[in-house]
């Protein structure tokens, strides 16, 4: 829990730690419970937030006997009260949520695949789903009205829609329509009502907010541009890694990046915010502008790139997360980072539950940690053996960011990557430079098209080599490894990867460790041919 302060010698034994993990009990407990509920349901939120208390006392327990024996210092009763309190609201919201939505009218109908015809405001742009059918597109939405079975329901509630993709894929964030289509249950548990099918287009459409409108004529801009620019294969692929925009990715790009990889690219991430806001903070500071000045262009940049990548719950989580990696990375204060982030998972599952079975929310809260807390470490020590300072850091990040999030991409895909530190370190030089230009060129489009695309074809190189490096890297023989979804791979993929880097960072234990990964593929093997 936290470190008792009366103690004697307690406030130097803090002062020697190198990260303050006094929040890491509460974010643990809060995110599993609130995924647990979302899971299970009602009961299980309820036996989880049971269950979390129960561990959080026996933990304070033993703690606090161990500190009796030892002369340690002990865990705070504060501490631990202050975890069993935000684990009694978090199970408590989650359950309501969860009944709620067991019991919600529209769910009822789901399971009896009715007809109806909803009023929805859109949440985010519509998304090709290829196992659905050819030409059919995802998309999220927010209900206002529900007529079923000959009554109107003005409820709200969250709910998929797939359509196809002619009729809908040019439709906005915002944009409130009325859709006609069949009910069914919910494709996965994240807290939506139900989805809708329909095979038509909207019955009626709004003209979309202003914000919405302008972000959307910024992305297609962008997307135009490079359509002029460049061959097809790198202007569906800019788009992408500057805004998330993949409507026009091509097919074999995206499993090359898959298997390479480096498919996180391609989605708006973290990685993205560091960059663009990390380019404006050089900038601003290299022209002499205070640091107050600064902080307040930084902020606006920021939320214009969110209401650009579409403010959905991802996109911000990944603002969240990327400022605080770069706030880390330029003061240098990676002992705040930690509390920093797990305050901002705490309060982004305060206010989007549904982020704790999201796998993007996931993989950024995780490669966030490794950047923060691994990758300076690993760098240092490939320093000290020599190694280039700019080397050592491209190589620290990508192993520690393919390090700490292998284990969430095998329980989640079935797969383990082998190529993928590779990939994302020939990646790694070319992707600032891409985002970059990616957003000067969507700026100066608004302005003359003509230019515009001049100032793409600084990107079309660096675009050519991220293409081959994944094309390369996918040819490589078992460049992916399948192995058991759920725990059992990621437990496998997280003793792979601690056996390799333990033969790399002990030589003692060189052999030891690479029998154990020897052993690991063998299971592998043998659950794949079972």
């Amino acid at each position: 829990m936290t470190t008792d302060t009366a103690s004697t010698g307690a406030p130097q034994t803090e002062d020697r730690l190198p990260f303050d993990v006094r929040l890491v009990p509460a974010a643990a407990v809060c995110w599993s419970i609130t995924a647990i509920g979302i899971l299970g349901g009602p009961g299980a939120a309820l036996a989880a937030t049971a269950s979390a208390v129960a561990l959080v006392l026996v933990v304070a327990v033993v703690l606090h006997g161990l500190a009796i024996r030892h002369a340690w210092p002990g865990p705070s009763r504060s501490g631990a009260v202050a975890v069993i309190v935000l684990a009694l609201c978090f199970g408590g919201a989650t359950w309501l949520q969860m009944r709620s939505l067991a019991e919600h009218p529209v769910a009822a109908a789901a399971e009896k695949r009715a007809w109806v015809t909803a009023s929805v405001r859109l949440e985010d742009d519509p998304r090709l789903l290829l196992s659905a059918g050819p030409s059919m597109v995802m998309t999220k939405a927010e209900m206002t009205r529900v007529d079923v079975g000959g009554e109107a329901l003005y409820v709200g509630g969250r709910v998929s829609i797939i359509a196809p993709e002619s009729s809908w894929s040019a439709l906005l964030p915002g944009q409130e329509v009325t859709v006609r289509g069949r009910l069914g249950v919910p494709l996965r548990p994240d807290m939506s009502v139900a989805v809708i099918r329909t095979s038509g287009p909207p019955v009626t459409v709004n003209e979309p907010g202003a914000i919405s409108a302008t972000a959307g004529t910024f992305r297609s801009n962008l997307a135009a541009v490079a359509q002029n620019s460049m061959p097809p294969d790198r202007a569906g692929l800019l788009p992408g890694l500057v805004v998330g925009d993949v409507s026009r990715l091509d097919e074999t790009v995206t499993e090359n990046f898959r298997a390479a990889g480096l498919t996180h690219l391609t989605a708006v991430s973290g990685a993205n915010f560091s960059i663009v806001i990390g380019a404006v903070l050089l900038v601003l500071r290299g022209i002499g502008i205070g640091p107050r000045a600064t902080v307040a262009v930084a902020f606006v940049v920021l939320v214009a790139f969110v209401i650009v990548a579409r403010p959905s719950p991802s996109v911000v989580r990944a603002a969240v997360t990327g400022s605080i990696g770069l706030v880390a990375l330029v003061t240098g204060r990676r002992r705040q980072a930690v509390p920093a982030l797990c305050g901002a998972v705490l309060g982004l599952l305060a206010w989007w539950p549904r982020l704790a079975v999201d796998v993007g929310f996931v993989l950024s809260v995780f490669a966030t940690a490794g950047l923060v807390l691994v990758a300076p470490i690993w760098g240092d020590w490939l320093r000290a053996r020599g190694w280039p300072r700019a080397a050592a850091e491209v190589v620290a990040v990508a192993a520690a960011a393919h390090a700490v999030t292998a284990p969430v991409v095998a329980a989640m895909t079935g797969t383990f990557s082998v190529v993928g530190v590779a990939a994302n370190v020939l990646a790694a030089p070319v992707v600032a430079p891409i985002t970059v230009v990616g957003i000067v060129t969507a700026v100066i489009a608004t302005v003359s098209g003509s230019l515009a695309e001049l100032v793409a074809q600084l990107a079309s190189a660096p675009l050519w080599w991220l293409i081959a490096v994944a094309e390369e890297a996918a040819s490589v023989p078992v460049a992916g490894v399948v192995v058991p979804d759920g725990v059992r791979g990621a437990a496998l993929a997280a003793l792979s990867t601690a056996a390799l880097l333990t033969a790399l960072r002990f030589i003692v234990f060189r052999w030891v460790a690479a029998a154990v990964a020897l052993a690991a593929l063998a299971l592998w093997t043998a659950h794949v041919l079972w």
